[in-house]
């Protein structure tokens, strides 16, 4: 379990074949700083479990499904990545309860120079858009961020085109590797855990029984006519 709040900016430094996945090996000398063998790390929002260790390194092993709903499909030796330990349960909840089973992945469309900040717009799946509300939670990249807006809902039932905005600060922006995304770069999103247990529970809710007919619709006709 993480907050979102990234401890480091690593690197990644080899990439080998493992199956159909890969074994990455990471330099982080925070992160690998008290961890042990089997420890979870967050490596740009997925979580990873630690196979062996350095000083200043880990290696962690990624499956191809992992691979197939992450970044991490293709990466190359090089790659800057956020680096986060797993929160310990006396820790403060300083972002928001980010699990690092990232739900696919999103598209920057845009970057907003501001004054002292800047806001990114970000397309995401349409299966993912009802999960994204203005000014709820949102993991991008492994780093906890507030939705500062949101695509509105269409009248069809169709959400292609989702998007969603976040405002990034200073300390975001060269504390992450955030600050240096442009138009065009893929991100790891994982969605609110709370609002994905929401809409699982409503997928099994059982369907409202249908409202009972009047009793003038149900009467049997009468013919017309005199005695």
């Amino acid at each position: 379990m993480f907050t979102g709040i990234v401890e480091e900016i690593g690197r990644i430094t080899a990439v080998e074949p493992s199956g159909d996945g890969v074994r990455l090996t990471v330099e982080g000398p925070k992160a690998v700083s008290d961890a042990a063998h089997g420890d979870s790390i967050s490596v740009s929002g997925v979580c990873l479990t630690v196979v062996d260790q350095g000083d200043e390194w880990f290696t962690a092993d990624v499956m191809k499904q992992t691979l197939d709903m992450s970044t991490l499909a293709g990466v190359e030796a090089g790659r800057a990545v956020n680096l986060e330990r797993a929160t310990a349960a006396h820790g403060r909840l300083g972002g928001h309860i980010v699990q690092g089973h990232i739900d696919g992945t999103g598209d920057v469309l845009e970057v907003r120079p501001g004054a002292q900040w800047r806001v990114l717009r970000i397309g995401l799946p349409s299966e993912l858009a009802p999960l994204v509300v203005d000014k709820g939670s949102i993991a991008v990249d492994g780093v906890s961020l507030t939705v500062s807006g949101a695509s509105p809902a269409p009248a069809a039932a169709t959400t292609d085109g989702a998007w969603f905005e976040v405002s990034l600060i200073p300390e975001t922006l060269s504390a992450t590797t955030l600050g240096a995304l442009e138009p065009g770069d893929r991100v790891n999103l994982e969605t609110d855990i709370l609002a994905r247990h929401v809409q699982r529970l409503l997928a099994f809710a059982p369907a409202a029984p249908a409202a009972p007919a009047s009793p003038a619709a149900t009467a049997a006709p009468t013919e017309g006519g005199s005695e």
